[in-house]
């Protein structure tokens, strides 16, 4: 499939580079991508790419810091409002998957992250974990107070993150694998919402201690 180049005027020269770097990053990894295929899709030089991203990796975080800001914002805007660790989970999850299913390329990009992430240096990756922390820190944070106040089950919660990403980051990043396995793709909305039921149901029947409690 190809990856149309960024075309909207209103856009800066900046946002244009990242909207085109994203999907490429996406699909081909790190090392796959060359600054002057995204300086061609975006219509400029290379020396003006140069002016907004010196280097393949300047470029690479930025892609990945954006990504990181908006999912974390959206994530903070969702749970406002919401004091039981529970209603957060649900909150935080639902937004998770809706995210995914509307930026079809951010799954690809933020399983590659994890993988590649040797590619960038300590010091270029400080800002995109200071946002990968708060964003687990949240969940972990929401977890150990529904364990407290006993209405989750004493659970791992190391293990319990890794399932939410699984079940989230993967499940959208999962390619001809998850359409074979569901029979469509993940992105239409009727598996978006089937998904969404499958992870509400953990919660209320794998995490909460009470499960006939459940709303």
């Amino acid at each position: 499939m190809a990856i149309p180049a960024a075309t909207d005027t209103t856009l800066s020269s900046r946002d244009k580079i990242l909207d085109t770097a994203e999907p490429l990053f996406a699909r081909f990894g790190f090392a796959g991508v060359g600054l002057r295929e995204v300086a061609d899709r975006v219509g400029m030089g290379k020396s003006s790419l140069f002016h907004h991203f010196p280097s393949k990796v300047q470029l690479y975080v930025a892609v990945m810091e954006r990504v990181f800001q908006e999912f974390d914002a959206r994530l903070e805007a969702e749970a406002q409002g919401e004091s039981s660790p529970i209603d957060q989970l649900h909150a935080w999850t639902s937004a998770s998957v809706r995210m995914l299913a509307e930026h079809p390329h951010w799954a690809a990009l933020l399983l590659r992250s994890i993988i590649e992430g040797e590619v960038i240096t300590e010091e270029d990756s400080e800002r995109i974990d200071r946002l990968y922390e708060q964003i687990v820190n949240r969940v972990s944070e929401a977890l150990q107070s529904g364990i407290a106040a006993g209405m989750l089950r004493t659970v791992s919660i190391p293990h319990t993150i890794q399932t939410f990403i699984g079940m989230t980051i993967f499940h959208f990043a999962s390619g001809e694998l998850g359409e074979d396995l569901v029979g469509a793709s993940v992105y239409e909305p009727t598996q978006v919402e089937a998904q969404l039921a499958h992870i509400r149901d953990y919660i209320e029947f794998g995490l909460r201690s009470s499960p006939s409690a459940a709303c």
